[in-house]
């Protein structure tokens, strides 16, 4: 596939879809408001999975501007700001994912509570932040951090929400790389309020129930 950048890409889960998608055999960026931190844990995952990963670090807006496929891992609390950011950067055409959920802990409320959107969602939020020609789809919310680091398959239902079919195509292909992660067509990029409503859920559930990583499966499926 394409160069891909993932801003926030320093954090538990940047660092553990980099690890995956590099395991894969994919050219990764991490992006950070800090170069040197980025290039710092670029060479930590390098020494991890070994000196043939191609994974670098750079500085949010140069990682963006170098790549095709651009994974957004940040808080919703700095969601707005840094799309607004990073809007000259953008390639054109390029596809954005965006795995974020508006959980209110972003801003010091509990992890189990929403904050609302007027767009709908933050996906649909992006979707009016990125330049013309930019597409986007929603995924990844509710695969755990957690699960990503190693090798072990992530037994997870990655839903696909976009309304464009290139940017379902491009997340979808990216999921698949992940071993043990389903790919689902979710619908209309609308339907991310949906499914970012259900990593709220999942956090519940790992509280409850002492676990860590709960994931979820589609049954009467086979879609891949």
């Amino acid at each position: 596939m394409s160069v891909i950048a993932i801003v926030g890409g320093t954090g538990p889960e940047g660092t553990g879809l980099a690890s995956r998608w590099a395991r894969a055999g994919e050219s990764v960026i991490l992006g950070s408001r800090q170069a040197d931190r980025a290039r710092t844990v670029a060479e930590r995952l390098r020494q991890t999975l070994g000196s043939g990963a191609a994974i670098e670090g750079d500085e949010n807006s140069a990682a963006v501007a170098r790549a095709e496929i651009v994974v957004l891992t940040i808080p919703f609390s700095a969601h707005a700001e840094t799309l607004k950011n990073l809007k000259s950067a953008f390639r054109p055409a390029a596809v954005l994912i965006d795995t974020t959920v508006p959980l209110a802990s972003s801003v010091g409320g509990r992890a189990t509570q929403l904050l609302g959107v007027w767009q709908g969602s933050a996906a649909q939020q992006a979707a009016e932040l990125v330049p013309k020609g930019v597409v986007v789809a929603a995924a990844f919310q509710n695969i755990s951090a957690e699960l990503l680091p190693g090798t072990a398959p992530v037994e997870c239902d990655a839903i696909i929400c976009a309304d464009d079919s290139r940017a379902r195509e491009v997340a979808s292909a990216l999921a698949r790389k992940i071993p043990g992660v389903r790919a689902l067509d979710g619908g209309k990029l609308e339907n991310a309020r949906i499914v970012e409503q259900l990593t709220a859920l999942l956090i519940t559930l790992n509280t409850r129930h002492k676990a860590h990583g709960t994931g979820l499966r589609i049954t009467g499926l086979d879609e891949r």
